[in-house]
């Protein structure tokens, strides 16, 4: 059962007009979908300035190591167009 929603004509109008949808159903359906995920990134903006942050954490250093143990081990296997063994 599809509810029976008092939309104003001219809001419905404009959202048709705005959206591109093809059908009233489809304009309210994308308003909706805009409206939550809007609202979902404003609850995600109010949480800025509340994580804790290391100042002492260097990002480069650990960067440094994740390189280092890419290739800690030799290559097993030859990559196609690869002149010499890699990871692929």
């Amino acid at each position: 059962m599809e509810p029976n929603l008092g939309i104003e004509p001219e809001l419905l109008d404009r959202a048709l007009a705005l959206s591109g949808a093809r059908t009233q159903e489809e304009a309210v359906t994308l308003a909706l979908r805009e409206f939550i995920e809007r609202r979902q990134r404003a609850t995600i903006v109010e949480s800025f300035g509340t994580l804790d942050w290391d100042d002492a954490y260097d990002h480069k250093a650990d960067r440094r190591r994740d390189v280092v143990n890419l290739w800690s081990e030799p290559p097993t296997r030859w990559c196609e167009g690869a002149e010499r063994p890699s990871r692929c």
